[in-house]
């Protein structure tokens, strides 16, 4: 689909962990985000448990997509608002953080080293490209969804962290310059819980933002 010509999203992209270990200014001051000024910023006060659920009646395929839809359209957002400092210059890697670099695997299972803003170009127009596709999201009345939806949603999550946690690590001054930590720490909380309500990311997925994690589940914010 899209660049690559493939039919449906599949698991592209791979995460390299660098066993360098960090330098010792890097252990005395954390990155931005997790100062807990910074952090605390949110626009939804308490637990986003409530929020993430099921709703009674409803049929979790649809939740999921629905669901997956907002997400998708969120984070598409609020990576339009730091496009203009994602530059190939300033983001010649899609990293998050320094001992995570992500790379891309084309039809022919190559290995592609891209800049940040090529890699999340090509990403969202795979997952836009596969949210409007009917066999996969079907919106027809009596439409049955496929039976491999949920390790296509997975994909699609584990794409959408990695665009997330690259705005973090690389872009988080923009954001407090702007005033709108808040706004992106809400989401990624809100967006974090429905991944673990519903099993969509797997542990070694969330590793570069896990001390975001675990200090918004010690707060309560994010409940397992």
């Amino acid at each position: 689909m899209s660049f690559f010509g493939l039919g449906k999203l599949t698991g592209i992209g791979k995460q390299k962990q660098s066993s360098t270990p960090s330098s010792a200014a890097a252990k005395v001051q954390p990155p931005l985000f997790l100062r807990k000024n910074h952090a605390l910023s949110h626009l939804v006060k308490g637990s986003f448990k409530g929020v993430v659920q099921l709703p009674k009646y409803t049929d979790l395929n649809e939740w999921l997509s629905i669901n997956t839809f907002e997400f998708f359209n969120l984070v598409n957002m609020f990576y339009g608002v730091i496009t203009d400092f994602c530059t190939i210059n300033e983001c010649p890697t899609m990293s998050a953080g320094p001992s995570t670099e992500y790379t891309w695997t084309d039809t022919q299972r190559k290995t592609i080293k891209l800049a940040a803003p090529q890699y999340i170009d090509y990403v969202l127009s795979q997952i836009q490209t596969t949210l409007d596709d009917e066999r996969v999201f079907p919106t027809k009345i009596g439409a049955d969804f496929p039976k491999d939806i949920r390790a296509t949603l997975c994909v699609i999550y584990r794409h959408l962290f990695r665009i997330l946690a690259h705005v973090y690590w690389s872009h988080y001054v923009e954001l407090l310059n702007l005033r709108i930590e808040g706004h992106i720490n809400s989401l990624f909380a809100h967006f974090i819980s429905f991944a673990k309500e519903f099993d969509l990311l797997d542990r070694k997925d969330i590793a570069p933002m896990a001390d975001l994690i675990v200090f918004y589940e010690q707060q309560g914010i994010i409940v397992s």
